[in-house]
């Protein structure tokens, strides 16, 4: 593994991988390095809204979403009541099938993929793997919500996810639907993946958690507040949690070095807006990083910042007022029962959240 890479990026999450795959394509010797040994198990993003479908189908990718389950509702509950709005074109893969497929794309195309394996930032253009060092003219940092320098917003909610047996979901959570319970403490979206079992992702307030008595016990507290059936054993599954969602960067990049995905910030998803950003600002980093590896120049970096806020910016925005609205009980309430009565409402933000964005700088 020795020698100079033309780029080293650290994290085989989608961001990570489809950087590295665009990369490889344009020519250069590009090395993905994940900590993680895969197939992984991830909290959540196994949803996919049409923003991130379209992306990767203007990628070559579209064929890693083979078998994925058409998302085509969202059923979304607030106290006793609910209402169901229309999605365009989204998605459920699981991600332990969705990130290895994308990582197999990479390495077709002559990406160098080393799992199990930590990674730290030397200087400019060094990556540390162990006692061993790499050398890159530029470095990607994909490594996910704690990977950059994001700090957490205060009040922000922490993640929470496990995925059940297909046996052990009631058959109210039906395919091709998102079921989104809010309750006061957080929310629970729960989707069935293309092998049947039951994907769960919440975002609850910390001193919820602790007062329920556990990440299980707050999702339990969150169904029932709503009326929906508890999935067999739901409290006692083996619940994995992340640190606080939504965070935000000083900056984007520094000498010889690029973060994207949730490093670069992140804000709470609902209906698969998380892996649309992902793949988005991924496809948008590529010819900034393809340029820098030609003609390294400090000022990449500010273009990168600028392109991303482009791309994700104001998709990050939208959902930052939808999470608010969420925190509310009241709000939430008077939301749900206006969409049951118009779901047209909806429409606008839903749309604005699904499109994709127009194709960038070319490498």
């Amino acid at each position: 593994m020795s020698g100079v890479f033309d780029v080293v990026v650290i994290g085989a999450g989608p961001a990570g991988s489809v950087t590295a795959r665009e990369l490889a394509r344009t020519g250069y010797r590009t090395l993905l390095i994940d900590k993680a040994t895969f197939p992984r198990a991830k909290v959540c993003g196994c949803c996919l809204n049409g923003a991130a479908v379209a992306t990767l189908e203007r990628l070559g990718l579209g064929d890693v979403l083979h078998g994925a389950i058409p998302l085509t509702r969202v059923n979304i509950a607030a106290g006793s009541h609910s209402a169901e709005l229309r999605l365009p074109r989204g998605v459920a893969l699981s991600r332990d099938v969705f990130d290895i497929r994308l990582i197999e794309a990479a390495v077709r195309v002559g990406v160098e993929f080393r799992s199990g394996t930590v990674a730290k930032l030397g200087e400019a253009g060094e990556v540390w793997l162990g006692n061993e060092v790499v050398k890159a003219r530029v470095v990607v940092l994909a490594s996910g919500l704690t990977g950059g320098d994001a700090v957490p917003e205060v009040g922000s909610r922490i993640g929470a996810g496990v995925l059940l047996p297909s046996e052990a979901g009631p058959a109210f959570f039906t395919l091709g639907t998102i079921h989104m319970a809010t309750g006061r403490g957080g929310y629970v979206g729960l989707v069935r993946v293309e092998d049947g079992r039951l994907d769960v992702a919440a975002a609850f307030d910390p001193a919820f958690v602790k007062s329920a008595g556990g990440l299980g016990s707050a999702a339990e507290a969150v169904l029932r507040e709503v009326n929906w059936p508890v999935p067999l054993g739901f409290a006692t599954q083996p619940w994995k949690g992340t640190p606080a969602l939504t965070r935000r960067s000083a900056g984007l990049g520094g000498d010889r070095l690029f973060v994207v995905g949730d490093a670069a910030g992140y804000v709470e998803p609902f209906t698969g807006e998380g892996m649309a950003w992902a793949v988005m600002s991924a496809a948008a980093l590529a010819p900034i990083a393809a340029h820098a590896v030609r003609d390294w120049n400090p000022e990449l970096v500010t273009e990168w910042e600028q392109a991303h806020a482009r791309v994700v910016g104001h998709r990050q925005r939208m959902c930052r007022v939808v999470s608010r609205v969420l925190r509310s009980p009241t709000l939430t309430g008077v939301a749900v029962r206006a969409l049951r009565i118009c779901p047209l409402l909806s429409r606008p933000v839903v749309a604005a959240l699904n499109r994709p964005s127009p194709v960038g700088r070319t490498a």
